[in-house]
């Protein structure tokens, strides 16, 4: 189980004061601050999964820029139907994983911790070099269209449903991808369940027909993200944390609310802070909403009442009040943040700093999400501010 490290009076400053804390998570990993990179897909690696050195450079600069903790994107697991994008990176060979020691090392070079979140697309795989099907809980086509920004076109395919055998390579995947992230030098793993893929499929009901063990209740369509957790742990050390990442809304369908409210989510909650696992990270659109309606708890306090190690908030927490009122009100035990880091890298620094955080930049990520998109995006704004006349500057 995790512990909170005791909060010290005299180090901390006054501003903000809750955000920069020490956190111990697991029984060995402590966090300098209460401050976390959101993973984010980047569909930056090359073709057969490596990371590169502009990734190496993208994720070291959260560290030097004062974030405690970094969680890389979404990592495939498995060289059968894990994939979910073109240029994903992956953990799902040894070559793979000798090429993210370097990005663990630059990382920890900042005195910055780091997790790897593993990631199995299901039927919301969209560009998968290694299989020309889809599979997921059942054959049920996807709501939505493919997401262009990491290169899809068009609606998703007919998934097919899954065997026995496809959910134990599945399992094991999983097991095998957090076994290479701690030969990697990762600080930790986060098993991907939220945001509509394997995971969430196998969750939701109406994605999930089956009549198996792993379909019906809420009890069997929990019971897949149950064995994945149990697989990973025994595959790695005692002291390696293993976190869990857990939504309702999805790629696909952002609106998405679990049809139970707040019932299913003390089973979830509950069912998830059981099994052998060191944080729990939740992630809605705006963090401090009420999950459920217009009033009532956020997502992450419902997780808070049901386990009894840290949560970590995410959504909208770019906002320095809002990220701050979560943990000050103990609905959340640290906060991780996506498109502040995008557009600052130096996001804790900046705060400390009593620096201007500017409002996200759409651009970082369109056409394309990648990092090659970002690097011309922020040169062309460079240049335009350089050009532009001094009155307008």
């Amino acid at each position: 189980m995790s512990t909170l490290v005791n909060r010290p009076k005299g180090d901390a400053p006054t501003a903000h004061a809750e955000l920069f804390t020490p956190l111990r998570v697991g029984g060995g990993l402590s966090l300098s601050n209460r401050l976390a990179v959101a993973p984010m897909t980047r569909v930056s690696a090359t073709a057969d999964g490596h990371a590169t050195k502009q990734m190496a450079d993208y994720y070291e600069a959260f560290a030097a820029g004062g974030f405690g903790l970094v969680i890389t994107e979404g990592l495939y697991t498995d060289k059968a139907h894990a994939q979910g994008y073109l240029f994903q990176p992956g953990l799902a060979d040894d070559a793979q994983r000798d090429a993210w020691r370097p990005v663990v090392d630059r990382v920890h070079a900042h005195g910055g911790r780091i997790v790897a979140q593993l990631m199995h697309a299901g039927a919301l795989s969209q560009g998968n070099p290694h299989r020309i099907t889809t599979k997921g809980p059942s054959a049920v086509l996807p709501t939505g269209q493919q997401l262009a920004f990491y290169r899809g076109e068009g609606p998703y395919r007919m998934p097919e449903a899954m065997s026995a055998d496809d959910i134990c390579e599945a399992v094991e995947g999983f097991a095998q991808a957090a076994r290479r992230a701690q030969e990697a030098g990762f600080d930790g793993v986060e098993i991907h369940g939220a945001n509509g893929y394997l995971l969430d499929q196998f969750l939701t009901a109406h994605t999930n027909l089956r009549e198996d063990r792993y379909g019906g209740s809420l009890a069997n369509r929990l019971r897949l993200t149950g064995d994945v957790i149990q697989a990973v742990r025994r595959s790695t050390t005692e002291r390696f944390v293993v976190g869990v990442r857990i939504s309702q809304g999805k790629v696909n369908d952002f609106t998405h609310k679990w049809e139970g409210g707040e019932a299913d989510a003390a089973q979830i909650f509950g069912a998830l802070g059981a099994l052998p696992i060191d944080y729990l990270h939740t992630t809605e659109f705006e963090a401090w909403r009420p999950a459920f309606g217009e009033h009532g708890p956020s997502l992450a306090a419902l997780a808070r009442r049901h386990v009894a190690v840290p949560v970590l908030a995410n959504g909208s927490l770019h906002d320095a009040t809002q990220a701050d009122g979560v943990v000050a009100r103990q609905e959340a035990d640290f906060v991780s943040l996506g498109r502040g880091a995008l557009m600052h890298a130096d996001w804790p620094a900046r705060l400390r700093a009593g620096k201007v955080h500017k409002t996200f930049d759409r651009g970082l990520l369109a056409p394309i999400a990648d990092l090659a998109n970002a690097v011309r995006h922020r040169a062309e704004v460079h240049l335009a501010v350089a050009g532009a006349p001094a009155l307008n500057r």
